[in-house]
Formats: structure tokens, C-alpha cells, sequence
């Protein structure tokens, strides 16, 4: 498998983020193991000091627990907590300047709101 990682953010944040991720989209669900340090150091060609800092990064985040001499386990609990984090920090972050993008470009949020609307399918 082949990972392409950018240059701007250290590659265990990268790690973590596609972690988060696979946890937010339900791939990793809670009581779910994740792969080895090892088996992704492998697997993305990654020094497994990279990965076990990704990993630590997670279990201090109580995203996921350290069971001695199994592995890393997704907590319970954690994709809500993630996506009440993700939430606000889209909120904070992200939201204000998405709308000042609207405003700049003179759109209204009704017609947003109606373009962005599923349209119904149309049979033939």
C-alpha cells in the first residue's frame, strides 16, 4: 500500500489523523484492536518510533487504551468523543472563516442551502 505524506505536519500527526479518521467513518470501532506499532511501520515503510508516538498521542487522548502484552484498543466512548471534539474545533476553527468566504462572495445561505439539497432522482 502506498501512503503519500505531505511535508507540512509531522508524519505521527498525519498517522494520527488517518487513525481519527477510521475511527469517525466506524472502520475502527470501540473494543476494536489497532495494528501492530510494528505492522504499520511495515506497511507504510514508517520508524515504529513514529508510529508508538501517533499511538501515544491517541491512549493520552483516551481515544484508545494500552492492554498489556495485546496491543492498542479503541476506547468506549471514543467516537463520540471525537466527533463532540471534531465539532468544535470545525466550529472554532474552520466554520468562521467559511462564512466570511460566503460573505465575500455575496452568496446567501438559503440558496446554499437549497443548491446543496439532495435533488430527487428522475426516472426515465
Amino acid at each position: 500500500m502506498s501512503v503519500t505524506w505531505n511535508d507540512t505536519t509531522p508524519i505521527y500527526l498525519q498517522l494520527k489523523e488517518r487513525v481519527v479518521a477510521m475511527m469517525l467513518d466506524g472502520v475502527l470501532k470501540p473494543g476494536d484492536a489497532l495494528p501492530s506499532v510494528r505492522q504499520v511501520a511495515a506497511d507504510f515503510q514508517l520508524n515504529p518510533i513514529t508510529v508508538s508516538r501517533a499511538y501515544q498521542e491517541l491512549a493520552d487522548e483516551s481515544l484508545v487504551e494500552k492492554r498489556r502484552g495485546l496491543g492498542m484498543y479503541v476506547t468506549d466512548g471514543a467516537p463520540e468523543k471525537l466527533l463532540a471534539s471534531e465539532r468544535e474545533r470545525f466550529l472554532r476553527d474552520e466554520w468562521p472563516l467559511v462564512v466570511e468566504r460566503i460573505a465575500r462572495l455575496g452568496l446567501r445561505m438559503d440558496q446554499l442551502m437549497r443548491d446543496a439539497a439532495p435533488q430527487p432522482e428522475t426516472r426515465s
